[in-house]
């Protein structure tokens, strides 16, 4: 059959009969039976013998597509610049090219096709705004991946200032001026207002905004909804005839990541999964991320019983594949960050999926059942921020014991730093600084006399010169800011035991940073908040048996470091009681981390055969999101803030005057009221 669809149409098209109309529909019939050397043949023949046509220009753009989705960069490449000679005014050939020049190095040239469109100006239509909408968003994205920063930002800007609802936009305009430390970072202009701006931060960047758990629940809730959406298919009711089914001897736990390589998670984890006990789980690993080939990935490849590569399948494909399987307990260790597969979970390809890891705060769907935490950071009351049911186990993350680290270690001169001085660093990322962060910081170097500021290099020069003038304008030299190249890991590790202090960030504090820290000798203060971002280093600080390095306040923060700064022997004394703990503290005791996860999986298993599947409350988010983006953080730290559920109280009360209340009255989530 499909064969005399080509026949018939390759003949027709040869006697130019072959309108676009019934070209289109032949095209089709052999894309569905993905006949794609066919198809590339009749595009080809029907060009070849239809030249002059007024629809050339939209030919060649659908063949452009078909060469491209086989790769055939080069061919695509000849047939979009055909196009655009036939038709300069016919716009989608020169966003499609610029995704091709991409693909094959030509970035320069990338950006050249898509500023064509947006310079373009014909008549204002629903379809040129979304040429010069979609160029100027690939325009961002290019120059944002090649850290052109101040240009990205320029475009995007210009993109919000056409159509100011475009969420994904907003995300990327938000994030790029946090990673230049351009504060404040929300900062509304006359046709885009701070709400549709807050609206499109991505959970993650929210995290380092803000200490507000409620708007972090709701934010997740809300990109669930509208950018993963509902799935076509769910397992769920395949899934509930096993409840009455015999287990079998070992649960079947299935790890999803595009993270299992050379990257936080996977130096976190390479470790647990070695230790697993095989006696007790059968281990799956998902791997969704870019196809590498290192050291990392290696070790946790021989780790696992089953290492599949999902990252080729289509959505529907890798939740069949995971559902095949059999997996049991499905871990999403990325939650909202870059390559997530949240499309598959949403589909429910296991009957018990949990939160952990990847991603710090709740993930607001109505699939993920569990969240593993700790006591620290998700207390008792503090499970009203949490869509997920809690568990928790003794410490929340794993460690490497056996990360490598290089034998020789650098001295102080030979990476700039000054010998007597005494060294405060922080080597988490660059975007993690909030205005209020750096004023402390300036507060305890300007207490502390020869005291120098050690950071991890951003992005970009403009960046750390910025940082500079900030520190001049609160009376700090520029000398005693020093920033740190990034290096790869081992190298990276080995320069930690040349700092006396580690200064953690706020709201979105260390996580991995932090263990690495600590593991290398390096004492960490930190000051907590209400979130799990903003949790997590005094979580992993206490398992190093550090407590009294943890502070309430940011003034009690401050007092610290300037007292340990001031106060040799009292630092000595720390350093000494975290290299006496090392070996033997909570937060590198891997394998009691591997005992506490098999335990918790048993229970979570056993709360499923027993009809006891936590149920996601999802309830009134829509509301918090609402009161969430009216608040100012630029100006105000909520963190430091002691009435922040009377805020939401009040915003609430305010709110019932104007708008339905349920009948049993429910205005919290889960339907607690604090």
């Amino acid at each position: 059959m499909v064969a005399e669809i080509f026949a018939s149409a390759m003949k027709r098209a040869a006697e130019r009969s072959l309108g676009i109309m019934d070209l289109l529909g032949a095209a089709g019939a052999l894309q569905a039976a993905n006949e794609t050397t066919l198809l590339t043949s009749l595009y080809r023949g029907w060009i070849d013998h239809n030249q002059g046509d007024p629809m050339m220009q939209a030919v060649l753009f659908n063949y452009a597509v078909v060469l491209s989705g086989i790769n055939d960069l080069p061919g695509a490449r000849a047939a979009l610049t055909e196009a655009i000679r036939i038709a300069p005014d016919f716009l989608p050939p020169y966003i499609n090219l610029g995704n091709v020049l991409e693909k094959l190095g030509a970035t320069g040239e990338a950006v050249t096709q898509w500023y064509t469109v947006v310079n373009k100006l014909p008549a204002v239509t629903a379809d040129t705004l979304n040429y010069k909408l979609s160029a100027l968003k690939q325009i961002g994205r290019v120059l944002e991946r090649a850290y052109y920063d101040e240009q990205a930002e320029d475009a995007l800007r210009f993109s919000l200032e056409l159509n100011p609802t475009q969420t994904d936009v907003a995300q990327h305009w938000f994030s790029l001026r946090q990673r230049q430390c351009k504060w404040p970072v929300v900062k509304p202009w006359a046709t885009v207002t701070r709400e549709q701006i807050i609206n499109g931060i991505s959970s993650l960047s929210l995290a380092a905004y803000t200490d507000d758990p409620f708007l972090c629940l709701a934010n997740s809730a809300r990109y669930c909804k509208n950018s993963v959406g509902r799935p076509k298919t769910s397992y769920m009711d395949e899934h509930r005839k096993r409840m009455s089914e015999p287990s079998p001897g070992r649960r079947k736990v299935g790890y999803l990541s595009s993270d299992l390589r050379e990257h936080a998670i996977g130096f976190l984890t390479s470790e647990l999964f070695e230790l697993h006990d095989r006696s007790k789980i059968e281990v799956f690993l998902y791997y969704c991320g870019h196809e590498v080939t290192d050291n990392v990935q290696a070790r946790i490849k021989a780790a696992g019983e089953h290492w599949v590569d999902i990252s080729g399948l289509s959505d529907e494909a890798a939740a069949k594949r995971i559902m095949d399987d059999g997996i049991e307990i499905l871990i999403d260790v990325n939650g909202y960050t870059h390559s997530a597969r949240t499309k598959v979970l949403s589909m429910q390809p296991a009957p018990v999926i949990v939160n952990w890891l990847g991603f710090p705060g709740s993930m607001g769907s109505p699939y993920h059942h569990y969240i593993i935490a700790d006591d620290f950071i998700i207390p008792p009351e503090s499970e009203i921020y949490y869509s997920e049911k809690v568990v928790r186990v003794p410490c929340y993350q794993p460690n490497d014991r056996k990360r490598v680290i290089v034998p020789t270690r650098p001295t102080r001169a030979e990476v700039g730093l000054p010998e007597d001085a005494v060294v405060y660093c922080c080597f988490n990322g660059i975007h993690k600084i909030t205005s209020f962060t750096w004023k402390r910081w300036m507060t305890i170097l300007k207490a502390v006399p020869n005291s120098v500021l050690w950071l991890l290099a951003g992005t970009l020069e403009a960046t750390h010169e910025r940082l500079r003038q900030l520190a001049i304008a609160e009376g700090v030299p520029v000398e005693r800011i020093i920033f740190a190249p990034k290096q790869n890991n081992p190298h990276h590790l080995s320069r930690y035991p040349l700092a006396d202090l580690f200064l953690d960030t706020a709201p979105y504090g260390a996580h991995t940073t932090s263990s690495d820290a600590l593991w290398m000798g390096v004492p960490v203060l930190t000051s907590v908040g209400r979130g799990f971002a903003a949790r997590v280093c005094g979580s992993l600080v206490k398992a190093a048996g550090l407590g009294d390095m943890i502070c309430d306040t940011p003034e009690q923060y401050v007092a610290k470091a300037i007292e340990l700064g001031t106060d040799r022997a009292k630092l000595t004394e720390v350093r000494q009681r975290l290299a006496d703990n090392r070996d033997s503290c909570v937060l590198f005791d891997t394998d009691l981390m591997a005992r506490s996860l098999e335990d918790v999986y048993e229970q979570m298993w056993a709360e499923f055969k027993a009809g006891k599947l936590p149920r996601p409350n999802l309830s009134n988010l829509d509301v918090y999101n609402e009161i969430g983006t009216e608040l100012d953080r630029d100006n105000v730290e909520l963190m430091t803030i002691p009435n922040y559920l009377e805020i939401y109280r009040d915003k609430l009360a305010d709110k019932d005057k104007y708008a339905y209340v349920p009948p049993d009255g429910r205005l919290w989530p889960g339907g607690q009221k604090p």
